[in-house]
Formats: C-alpha cells, sequence, structure tokens
C-alpha cells in the first residue's frame, strides 16, 4: 500500500465566514504538528455534492502519489450513509462520506481499494455525542492520523468494495458525427461551460481551427440554447462578447465568451440534467 507523504489538502462546502475550517485545521494539527496543511477549496455550493466530486479530479492529480484529501460535501451527515477513504489507482487518498464525492474519480483514475471508517477508534477523543460536525470528528481527524502515520490505510477500519456511490449523468459518447455528453461544471470565476468530452473524442469530428461547432444545449430535453460557434485555441480567437468552444485546462470542452459570462448570459448551469449536443459546423 502506498505511504502517505504529511500532506493534507481540505474541501467542504463550509466557506471561511465562520470557525469551521479552522476546527478542522486545530484537529489536524493537534494530530501532528509536521503535517502540511493546504485548501482545494471551501467554496463548493452548499449540498452540491457533484461540485465537490469534480473539484477533486480537476486538481488530485497534480498532487504527489500518498497526499491525503479530507473531502467534506455531507447534507446526509448523522444518516447511515458510510464514512469512508479510498485509495485511487494514482496513488491519493480521500477522506469523504460515500455519498457521490468519489464520482468523478472512480470513473476517471479508478479505485483501488476502500475502507469504511471505524469511529470507536477514529474519531475525535470525546465527540461521540455530535452528530452534525464529522468534518471535524470524523473526517479531518481520521485523514490527519493517515497523512500523519499515526496510523495505516488498514487501520482505518473494515474493507469495503472499491465501489462508491456514484452520480448519475450523461457519458461523453459519439455517434453519427454527433457528440451527446454532460456539463460538467462551470469555471466558476468566468462562467465557462465545462464538458466531460476528452480532446480525443472532439477531434473525431475533424473540426478544424477557425472553423464552427454545432452546439446545442438542453436541461432534462429541452433545448435552451442553440448556435454556431467557432472553434477557437484561446478565448482571443473570438471577438470580445463573441462565444466560441475550446479545449480546456483539463483537454476536454470548454464553450465560453471572450471577456464575458457564458453561463450568466444563456441561464445555463451544470450538473444533473444538462445535456450538451456538438456536430461539426462547417
Amino acid at each position: 500500500m502506498r505511504k502517505t507523504n504529511g500532506s493534507l489538502v481540505f474541501q467542504s462546502d463550509f466557506g471561511t465566514i465562520d470557525g469551521a475550517v479552522s476546527a478542522m485545521y486545530g484537529v489536524a494539527e493537534a494530530v501532528s504538528d509536521n503535517l502540511k496543511l493546504y485548501d482545494l477549496t471551501h467554496e463548493i455550493p452548499q449540498f452540491n455534492i457533484w461540485e465537490a466530486s469534480y473539484r477533486l479530479i480537476q486538481t488530485i492529480e497534480y498532487w504527489r502519489p500518498g497526499t491525503v484529501f479530507v473531502s467534506v460535501v455531507d447534507p446526509g451527515v448523522g444518516t447511515s450513509r458510510k464514512s469512508v477513504v479510498a485509495l485511487a489507482q494514482s496513488g491519493h487518498y480521500i477522506v469523504t462520506p460515500d455519498n457521490g464525492t468519489l464520482t468523478h474519480i472512480s470513473e476517471s483514475i479508478g479505485i483501488t481499494a476502500m475502507r469504511e471508517i471505524e469511529e470507536s477508534i477514529n474519531r475525535l477523543g470525546g465527540s461521540e455525542k455530535s452528530y452534525t460536525f464529522h468534518g471535524r470528528d470524523v473526517y479531518a481527524y481520521t485523514g490527519a492520523r493517515l497523512a500523519s502515520g499515526v496510523i495505516t490505510f488498514e487501520q482505518i477500519g473494515p474493507e469495503l468494495a472499491p465501489e462508491p456511490v456514484t452520480i448519475a449523468h450523461q457519458p461523453a459518447e459519439l455517434k453519427d458525427g454527433i457528440i451527446t455528453a454532460s456539463i460538467d461544471i462551470l469555471d466558476a470565476r468566468y462562467g465557462s461551460l465545462w464538458t466531460n468530452v476528452p480532446r480525443t473524442m472532439f477531434e473525431e469530428l475533424g473540426v478544424e481551427y477557425g472553423h464552427t461547432v454545432l452546439v446545442e444545449i438542453s436541461k432534462y430535453g429541452n433545448t435552451v440554447y442553440g448556435n454556431r460557434l467557432i472553434f477557437g485555441k484561446s478565448f482571443s480567437d473570438a471577438a470580445i462578447g463573441q462565444s466560441l468552444v475550446y479545449i480546456n485546462s483539463l483537454l476536454n470542452v470548454g464553450i465560453a465568451v471572450n471577456q464575458g459570462n457564458f453561463s450568466r448570459a444563456h441561464n445555463i448551469e451544470s450538473g444533473r440534467g444538462w445535456v450538451v449536443r456538438l456536430s461539426k459546423g462547417d
């Protein structure tokens, strides 16, 4: 089993307006002052498990193998949903509720092993009667113990099949010259749409830079947008205010407005129910 490296990365929907994130840091630091503590983000929209899943896959492979991630977007806190630690095939560990947060990692990287957190051992002392802050009491504590080497992966708890709960979505597929896919996420600050269409699949359409792509976007089968957009290498290949199709930093298809906000302009969001179709325009 791959050793951890002392790095602990936190993600949540807590925000930083109060002391929740600081409390998790405090629990981790009390386990070991040799840990290196980092934040992925704490600005996941409240209860948005899908976005938590995506932000992990957006980031995780840029960290050294052996890094431990604690991801807490947990609307089912206190229920029967499992608390787990997953080992990705990339060698990274993810401490999280098994509620769909592992969807993208499971599908894009793969999960080698998974264990359920045994709370009688791996829980902050004195927190047993607290039922609504597992991010502090279970996940930060367990993640810190694992990252610092206080416990091994095998000491997390019972072994589970490496088959986490996943969230249903539209996989990218190419048929008869049309790609059908999902809008995975918004580039939050700029409003670009990031799809799950890999560059390699898009290349099969045979669209050259400077030519156009037919774009149709629907929600639960109802078309909300349709247009012919230029395919560019970067945003400046379109005029300011003009929309374009491009390949984003994860090497998937994106849709953007040069110096604008595509999502806001067309009232388009991401996640369940949102489907995009792409075909060669000229």
